[in-house]
This record gives structure tokens, C-alpha cells and sequence, in this order.
């Protein structure tokens, strides 16, 4: 059986701070019949246990963090909580939810919901703008974006978002001024280029991030973009007087470019190589070579080029000569 799929939260509200750790047993692949299972479920508020879920639920300090919760009526409120218990629903937001703390389990769910934002497949960040009142035949320019636009490359005067009257739908458009002293709009993705698009419907994803604390999964995150604007960008991240609502951006790549200690801690470093028994993926950390032996890796090391003489793995070597000396040789004959 395929290993669990593990989510792992850790954020801060106002006034604690609250974990919740979430493991699901998802079945092999192409398992179509496997009925989901939570393996595991833990709530800690303060590094204090509020629940653990095994097999069972175990408590902790109820009574103490739960306002709603008294000593009196404890036991009997478990008794209730355990029985209905469900191998393949949460426990936060059912028994927890319904019988302990509406409002706790509130703000982890809407953790997930607004602060968790996961861009699965890199062509498919598309952004359409919706205006809550917008005017028929109207452009929207949204400065901060179209600045960070400018910055990237822009070809056109502005980027901006046009209402048509057919459609309250805004579509992305380029702005050029003509010598008639007006604006004549083309659609973006005829005048710039795929970079270009792909960085401004991502741009308002890393704003949003910044601002509300979120953390930001991006697939192929440096697809046709140039790698110094993401090197900018993964380092705003790591700015604490900018990132003050310490959000999270994580990225997978096949650019080892940035496998670069000045960009990233050894842990914040994540290799994933394929078992050629197996056929599963197995990931680990930069940091878990530890610093010592033949394979230690320390602080300041060129990440890269150890990298390529196979240090870390996660590296095939790939030859297509004997495929295109094939080919020559048949169209000889």
C-alpha cells in the first residue's frame, strides 16, 4: 500500500498559536475502489494536545482551551465524540466541530480555505478578473501588477483588464498609445509574450500570499519566466520587514539553478527521485546528509555543481545519441 498523504499546518492567529497535523491514507495508485482513510489527526493549541487521533481519539486540555467545554459534562461529551467516530471523516469538523468548538475548528477550515492556495499545473494559472459593479466597455488598470509588469518587461504602455458589453468577464489586454492620442487595446496574448502573461496572473497570487499570510503552492512555479525575477521574489518570502504575516511560497522545479545556498536553507531543500524498484517517489531534504562524512553537506557549499557530479541524486543520465544514430542509419540505407 502506497505510503499516506500527510498535510501539515502550522499557522498563528491572534491571540495562540495552533497546530493541527491531518494524515490520509489515499490507497495505491489507480485504486480506484479504495475508500479514503484519516490515519491520523492531531490538534495542539500553544504546544498543548487538544486531541490526538489513532485509532481512537485521546484527549488533552479540553476544559482549558475550549471555552465551551466544563469539567462537569466533560465524560459524557467523549462518550458522544467517540461514537461517532468515522474512519473516513475528519474529526475536526465533525464530532470536534459539533459537540467541543465550532469556532476553533472554524478557523482551521477557513485556514484551508483561503489561505491554502495550490496552482496544480503550470499553463493553467489563468486569472479572469471579476469586478464586483463593473461599467460596460470599461478598462480596469491595476497599478501595483501593471508596475511589477513594466519591471518584468512589458511591451505595451499599460496591461489591463477590459469589460466588454457582452461579457462581465474582463479579459487581459495590452495598451497602446497611438498617435491619435488615444488607446488602442490588443489582446495580451497576441502582443506579449507567454512569460509575460503567465507572470501577471501570477503576480496578484504572490500579493494575495503576502498579505494575508497564506502559503502558495505553485507547480513548475519558474515555467517561462526568468529565473532573477523569481530569485526577487522567493527572497521578498524570506524579507521579515516585508513578509510580516510570515507567509510560505512552495515550488517544484527541474531548474537547478536554484540550488543555491544564498536562496534557501539545506531544509528548505527537497529532492524527489524515483525507486527504480518500486516506481515510487521518495523525497528528502538537502539537510539530511547531515554536515559530516563523505556526503555532509555544509553552509556555503555550490549546491549545483555538487549536484551534477550525482552528491544528492535525484539526477538521471540521459543519452538520445543511439535513438538519432538509429535514425541517421535507417535513412542511409
Amino acid at each position: 500500500m502506497a505510503e499516506p498523504v500527510v498535510f501539515e499546518i502550522s499557522f498563528l492567529d491572534k491571540n495562540r498559536k495552533i497546530d493541527y497535523h491531518l494524515s490520509i491514507d489515499l490507497g495505491t495508485f489507480l485504486n480506484e475502489k479504495h475508500k479514503r482513510k484519516i490515519v491520523s489527526e492531531e490538534l495542539y493549541v500553544d504546544n498543548r494536545m487538544i486531541f490526538s487521533r489513532n485509532d481512537g481519539i485521546k484527549y488533552g486540555l479540553l476544559n482549558r482551551y475550549i471555552p465551551d467545554v466544563s469539567s462537569k459534562n466533560l465524560d459524557g461529551l467523549k462518550v458522544v465524540a467517540d461514537n461517532s467516530l468515522e474512519p473516513t471523516e475528519l474529526f475536526l469538523t465533525n464530532g470536534f466541530k459539533n459537540i467541543f468548538s465550532p469556532s476553533l475548528a472554524k478557523q482551521i477550515v477557513e485556514w484551508f480555505d483561503k489561505k491554502f492556495m495550490v496552482i496544480y499545473r503550470a499553463d493553467s494559472i489563468k486569472l479572469i478578473k471579476r469586478f464586483v459593479d463593473p461599467q460596460k466597455s470599461s478598462m480596469y488598470v491595476e497599478r501595483t501588477v501593471n508596475e511589477a509588469a513594466k519591471m518584468f518587461g512589458v511591451v505595451s504602455n499599460d496591461l489591463g483588464y477590459f469589460v466588454s458589453d457582452k461579457d462581465s468577464d474582463a479579459s487581459l489586454c495590452s495598451v497602446i498609445e497611438n498617435n491619435l492620442n488615444s488607446n488602442t487595446l490588443i489582446p495580451a496574448e497576441i502582443f506579449e509574450s507567454y512569460g509575460t502573461i503567465r507572470f501577471v496572473n501570477m503576480f496578484p497570487l504572490v500579493i494575495s500570499a503576502l498579505q494575508t499570510g497564506a502559503t502558495l503552492i505553485v507547480d513548475e512555479f519558474d515555467a517561462s519566466i526568468h529565473p532573477m525575477a523569481l530569485m526577487n521574489i522567493i527572497n521578498i518570502f524570506h524579507n521579515d520587514d516585508i513578509n510580516k504575516n510570515h507567509a510560505q511560497l512552495i515550488f517544484n522545479t527541474h531548474n537547478p539553478i536554484f540550488l543555491n545556498s544564498n536562496l534557501f536553507r539545506r531544509d528548505e531543500i527537497k529532492f524527489v527521485e524515483r525507486n527504480d524498484d518500486t516506481s515510487y517517489s521518495e523525497i528528502y531534504a538537502l539537510s539530511d546528509f547531515g554536515t559530516s562524512a563523505e556526503k555532509g553537506v555544509r553552509k556555503r557549499e555550490d549546491y549545483m555543481k555538487n549536484y551534477f557530479v550525482c552528491k544528492y541524486g535525484a539526477i538521471k543520465d540521459i543519452d538520445f545519441s543511439p535513438l538519432f544514430e538509429n535514425i541517421s542509419g535507417e535513412q542511409e540505407v
